[in-house]
């Protein structure tokens, strides 16, 4: 395989981080309320089909997407001025993101069970006290946002220093996750447990991001090839 058909299946995988950045958008359309305040609408939200399918499709296949996209944007990093730094951040963000996967797992297929035994009156399920699983799926949550949230902050700051890619297009993967995820640290802590609205606008701006780079690679295959030649500046 020549350098330029590897050139375009880098392009290929970097079309994950716009599809991360879609379905992501798509899944938190419709806020979740706050299970705390709202018990029994978070119930109901939770045992539709179209939260399930949400869940699956939108976060999980997301969340998929955006490790491919990602390994994929590590390699096209690899041999420019931000190469180090691409490294580095692709095992932040993808170690983050795997371990988000099963906390969504639960979400998916766990939440539906604890709302159908709330709507069926079951008190005592309710009243149950939280265990040690409980305090690890918190604690674990919290890793999950500082691993993905410092991840993705360096790799913008990578595409930003590469010369390889779009400059504001690292600016604007930056900004997106400084929304969604300062945000989700609010709602884990003392915010309401809730979807915050700017999940969906920093998704939207992922999806924008991603779709920025992954066309500038796959428009331009031969403007650079992987670890031979010139790195021109793509500003």
């Amino acid at each position: 395989m020549n350098a330029t058909s590897i050139t375009r299946w880098i392009g290929i995988g970097l079309l994950g981080l716009p599809l991360y950045g879609a379905l992501t958008l798509w899944s938190s359309f419709e806020g979740q309320p706050d299970p705390n305040t709202h018990l029994e609408a978070w119930s109901r939200f939770v045992t539709t089909d179209q939260y399930v399918i949400g869940h699956l499709f939108g976060s999980i296949l997301g969340l998929i997407f955006a490790i491919f996209g990602v390994f994929a944007l590590g390699v096209y990093l690899a041999t420019s001025r931000a190469g180090r730094l691409g490294l580095v951040a692709v095992v932040v963000t993808v170690l983050g993101s795997a371990l988000f996967l099963p906390l969504q797992g639960v979400a998916t297929f766990a939440a539906p069970e604890e709302g159908q035994a709330v709507l069926a009156g079951l008190e005592e399920f309710v009243a149950l006290p939280d265990i040690f699983a409980n305090t690890v799926m918190g604690l674990t949550g919290l890793v999950v946002i500082l691993l993905s949230f410092v991840g993705n902050i360096m790799l913008g700051v990578a595409v930003w220093r590469s010369g390889v890619l779009p400059r504001w297009a690292g600016a604007l993967w930056t900004a997106a996750h400084v929304l969604m995820y300062l945000s989700l640290v609010y709602g884990q802590t003392i915010g309401p447990a809730s979807t915050p609205p700017t999940v969906p606008l920093g998704a939207a701006v992922v999806a924008v991001s991603g779709a920025w780079m992954a066309l500038s690679v796959l428009r331009r295959p031969s403007a650079r090839t992987v670890g031979v030649g010139a790195q021109p500046s793509v500003q």
